[in-house]
């Protein structure tokens, strides 16, 4: 399969085509993705040899994760992982994937300073985590899942979380609900921060329980909440893995999923639909938001005065069974 033919499905030029393929950042959003479906479904692969002796770039990526026990647990990271394969696949750009632990992020910026990596994207960064500084200090591609606790010059694709937890609100309140509370993700990360106070901001007078967006703690935190709130009949859990745990508690103390109780939750993960019942939640495009993270670190490896950006995406509510 040659180039001409996939500029041939892509409705493209050759050379439109071939911008694509080596990463340029000057080419339009429309004729990229148009490139890029055709380059999946004709099967072209680039020589990445003789592109590399010529953009002098080692076309492959990292992508740093939690440790190994939380990525096989969880279903957003999954969809992480997906949305980026998805646009670094077809223009054969490897991806790296790096497990948060001991080492690791010594590793990618050691990657990137030997050129064995032409870039990163990093996943749940530690709120004290001084990789992100290191990386903007010596100038290398990066780009952060989610907004970074503090400000910093450094690119970053997330949801409107606040947005996001305020539809979980609302719809409790719409519901008729009147004992309501929520239980909240870690409130070190700007994403457990923002989920509290977009809800907070629609029911000021919530019960609030603390969790950190594992399975267990959903468990823990609903044992705790029915002991504080025993009549409770709304709940916002801000991560559905979380009510995935949660939601059998209320069940083994007698409490009906949403008789007594509406629950919603948010991701729209595959956790939500293995919840008894399904789950209603707060859905972020996880997949696209990660092609995103994906297109913006290949725009900075291949322009480096691509400027520094933040792309945020509109959450919605999916309404099932829970409330």
């Amino acid at each position: 399969m040659t180039l001409e033919e996939v500029a041939r499905v892509a409705g493209v030029s050759r050379a439109t085509a071939s911008r694509v393929v080596n990463g340029a950042a000057t080419v339009d959003e429309s004729l990229r993705h148009a490139v890029e479906k055709a380059i999946s479904t004709t099967g072209y692969l680039p020589n990445i040899a003789a592109r590399s002796l010529v953009t002098r770039r080692a076309d492959a990526i990292g992508l740093v994760l939690p440790d190994e026990r939380r990525m096989l647990g969880d279903p957003h990271l999954a969809s992480v992982v997906s949305g980026v394969t998805r646009v670094v696949r077809p223009l054969g750009v490897q991806l790296v994937l790096m497990m948060t632990g001991p080492g690791t992020r010594e590793q990618a910026l050691s990657d990137l300073r030997c050129g064995r990596l032409d870039g990163v994207i990093l996943v749940h960064t530690d709120p004290a985590d001084p990789v992100p500084g290191q990386l903007i200090a010596a100038g290398h591609p990066a780009v952060l899942a989610g907004r970074p606790l503090k400000p910093m010059p450094i690119t970053y694709v997330d949801v409107n979380q606040t947005a996001g937890a305020a539809l979980a609100g609302r719809r409790l309140k719409e519901l008729g609900r009147r004992r309501i509370a929520t239980i909240t993700g870690p409130q070190d990360t700007p994403a457990g921060q923002d989920r509290l106070q977009g809800f907070l901001a629609e029911v000021p007078d919530a019960w609030v329980v603390h969790g950190d967006f594992t399975r267990q703690s959903g468990v823990a935190a609903m044992e705790q909440l029915v002991k504080l709130c025993p009549d409770v009949d709304g709940v916002f859990i801000a991560s559905d893995l979380m009510a995935n745990g949660a939601i059998p508690v209320l069940h083994r103390h007698g409490r009906k999923v949403p008789d007594d109780v509406a629950i919603v939750g948010f991701d729209d993960s595959t956790a939500a639909l293995t919840c008894e019942p399904e789950l209603t939640t707060v859905r972020q495009p996880i997949a696209d938001m990660a092609a995103e993270m994906a297109r913006q670190l290949l725009r900075q490896i291949t322009d480096d005065r691509a400027p520094v950006t933040s792309v945020i995406f509109e959450p919605s509510l999916v309404v099932r069974d829970s409330g």
